[in-house]
């Protein structure tokens, strides 16, 4: 197992890590097939899907993939309907709250890094109290590239001033363990959110993985 006894930074990704956002997410596509005249589908249908963005959601939606010729419409008008009920419904998960206390109490910087575009993610952190800490928080267009891109990792540990070794990536996706890893960072697997749709979490080579946000203090301060 990796020793998590030299981090002096956590780094987060978003949705599915920190906050629970699917809620949100699946009433703001949910609203598209209403206003339509069609029937509304159960919260849980969208939850699987939350990690592939508006390609997932407009699929659980509509059945509609992005080589579709009103793809990008509606992607934009699910886009507009997100923006109006950005914290509705929008959460941190349990113990999330206490995990971040912990870490400023020690006091061990952390910041977020997350494929959401800043559109939303600004917008989203300013409205919660949580993020008011947060050393750091990279968006899917803060860099030329998103995740599974190492860049967006690397500045994040740039404007906390550390070297990306002595950061760890907590995220909930395989794009996240991909991208920590290629920034030279240890990486931890949250199984506690949403999974992707068929998730193999534990073929995705993470340092670690946890079930609870408790668990990332239990790795980093070991009995």
């Amino acid at each position: 197992m990796a020793s998590f006894h030299t981090i002096e930074a956590v780094l987060f990704d978003l949705d599915g890590t920190l906050i629970d956002s699917a809620p949100d997410l699946g009433a703001a596509a949910d609203k598209m097939r209403t206003d339509r005249g069609l029937s509304a589908l159960a919260p849980e249908s969208y939850r699987p899907w939350v990690g592939s963005g508006a390609r997932g959601m407009l699929a659980v939606a509509f059945d509609m993939k992005p080589d579709h010729p009103d793809f990008d419409t509606l992607k934009e008008e699910f886009f507009c309907n997100y923006e109006r009920c950005l914290t509705q419904r929008t959460f941190a998960f349990e113990g999330i709250a206490e995990l971040i206390a912990t870490l400023q109490a020690r006091p061990i910087p952390w910041g977020v890094v997350t494929n959401k575009s800043r559109r939303f993610t600004e917008p989203l952190t300013a409205a919660m109290p949580l993020f008011a800490g947060a050393g750091a928080i990279i968006s899917g267009d803060t860099t030329p590239h998103a995740k599974p891109h190492p860049a967006p990792l690397l500045e994040a540990a740039r404007r906390l001033e550390l070297a990306p070794e002595k950061c760890l990536y907590v995220g909930d996706d395989e794009r996240d363990i991909v991208a920590g890893k290629a920034a030279g960072m240890l990486t931890v697997a949250a199984t506690y959110g949403y999974l992707g749709h068929q998730a193999q979490v534990g073929q995705w080579g993470a340092h670690a993985l946890i079930h609870s946000p408790g668990e990332l203090l239990q790795l980093l301060n070991p009995a």
